[in-house]
């Protein structure tokens, strides 16, 4: 594609070094029209960058430093910057608050590259985007009659839900093994509370789908 216009300007931000590569390479093969100046894993590596202020950042929800990510997207609103957010797992509740705070996309890290760029693109022009499945896993989630979770056990359940081992979900929450474990045993003591069996992974991951904490991507 050819355009007169300036090319949208992107940042990424993903502390997955690997999926932040093969991200930059995804978008660049994807779309001409958008020029990744920025492709960092920190959030204070975000704001020092040479090309900070860009067009539109590209965020990862789940970096593990403690901030906000109302505060993320208001800092960048400040600047002009729009927002899209990235994550492994769609939580209804966060993305509420997210979309609230400003952001004006949210896309989960399987989606096809050219939703993607078309969020990008959406979000240079002010225009917010939410993928079909997304949209129904938010509206589907308000009627869900599954127990209440704290955000945390939604974590663990959309991640070991997708197929993560316990060690892997740990990990990506910067949590034990053994809290991991018992996050699981809470959640599937819950359920079990609720009348619904989710005593094996196949059971929660269909449960997780139909709640809305995970989306069924295959």
């Amino acid at each position: 594609m050819t355009t007169t216009h300036s090319p949208i300007r992107l940042a990424l931000v993903d502390d997955h070094r690997m999926l932040l590569g093969a991200l930059t390479e995804w978008i660049r093969s994807a779309a001409d029209d958008i020029e990744m100046v920025a492709a960092v894993t920190t959030w204070p590596e975000l704001l020092t960058h040479p090309e900070f202020p860009v067009d539109v950042v590209l965020l990862d929800l789940d970096l593990k430093d403690n901030i906000p990510v109302s505060l993320k997207i208001a800092t960048l609103k400040t600047t002009g910057v729009k927002t899209v957010l990235m994550s492994t797992y769609s939580e209804p509740a966060l993305v509420r608050e997210a979309l609230a705070a400003g952001a004006l996309g949210y896309l989960v890290k399987s989606e096809e590259a050219s939703m993607i760029v078309e969020a990008i693109r959406a979000a240079a022009v002010g225009k917010s985007y939410i993928s079909a499945e997304l949209d129904y896993a938010l509206n589907s989630s308000q009627t869900a009659e599954g127990p209440r979770l704290s955000a945390q056990e939604r974590r663990v359940m959309a991640l070991y839900g997708a197929g993560e081992p316990v060690k892997a979900v740990a990990y990506q929450l910067g949590i034990s093994e053994e809290t991991a474990k018992s996050y699981l045993k809470r959640i599937r003591e819950k359920y079990r509370l609720a009348g619904y069996d989710v005593g094996t992974k196949v059971a929660l991951r269909k449960r997780a789908i139909r709640d809305g904490i995970l989306l069924q991507t295959d």
